[in-house]
């Protein structure tokens, strides 16, 4: 029977995380949450094969390493990329807690494209970039950023597709503003005209949601904002809604927030 090759860190953790990421699970047999945690890591890295390594390491066996690391508490679990620790928790997470971590903190395999894109925005490709997204998303479909991105770009032209775009976002902070506007525009832009409620302000209402669908924001701002002075609660509210979505969209230091913001203000 062939023997197994003994372990060494250099070559089983730090080179080969130049070509996979490589999960490293710190702990010791007396340490009971690292055998509650040990069978969760097990078990998804057997689903996970093609996208990670999981490598344990027995602090009392290696004390050395655990100290490099700054290990101090167990279990500690630590992902590295490229040779360098890219981040970690400690305590034993429940099985979906870690795959939402390592959803945002495993490195993706088409951040080199994303950022084509995002060049390619800011150059004023945006039909270059949108074809770049759409590419990533095809291949790696909970790619949040690119999905942020793409939504931005399509919001105006394709609501229905970022309205789908912008319901996985909802529960991650970083994109949650962006979810909401999404969701608050995209849902009066695929609303049919004949749809809206009977009333004075309906035509000023539309017109106000024709400038949103030619991307118009400056026109859609100020017609929403006219909309707010006549009939505050128009639509349930609409166009307040609209505004701050907007303003959500495009920042609080974008030059049309600054430009309508106080005027938002002051309209109710």
């Amino acid at each position: 029977m062939q023997s197994r090759a003994p372990f060494d860190f250099q070559n089983d953790v730090i080179e080969q995380s130049n070509f996979i990421p490589v999960l490293v699970d710190f702990w010791a047999p007396w340490c009971g949450p690292c055998q509650s945690l040990a069978p969760v890591l097990e078990s998804l890295a057997e689903r996970h094969v093609d996208k990670w390594k999981l490598v344990k390491v027995n602090t009392e066996e290696l004390p050395d390493i655990a100290s490099r690391y700054g290990v101090r508490g167990i279990p500690n679990v630590k992902l590295f990329s490229h040779g360098e620790v890219i981040d970690e928790f400690t305590g034993a997470l429940p099985e979906y807690q870690i795959e939402q971590w390592l959803k945002k903190a495993l490195p993706s395999q088409w951040a080199e494209q994303v950022q084509r894109a995002s060049a390619e925005m800011a150059d004023g490709n945006e039909a270059g970039a949108v074809t770049l997204l759409e590419e990533v998303l095809a291949n790696e479909p909970d790619n949040s950023k690119a999905a942020a991105m793409l939504i931005r770009l399509i919001l105006f032209s394709r609501p229905d597709e970022a309205l789908r775009l912008a319901e996985p976002l909802e529960g991650e902070p970083e994109y949650a503003d962006l979810s909401e506007a999404a969701r608050t525009l995209g849902t009066l832009l695929v609303r049919p005209p004949g749809e809206l409620p009977d009333g004075d302000s309906k035509d000023a209402y539309g017109s106000a949601i024709e400038s949103l669908r030619a991307g118009e924001l400056d026109s859609a701002l100020d017609r929403f904002i006219g909309v707010l002075r006549e009939d505050r609660y128009y639509d349930d509210d609409g166009s307040r809604k609209a505004c701050i979505a907007i303003f959500r969209l495009l920042g609080e230091e974008h030059d049309i927030t600054m430009k309508y913001r106080r005027t938002f203000d002051r309209a109710f």
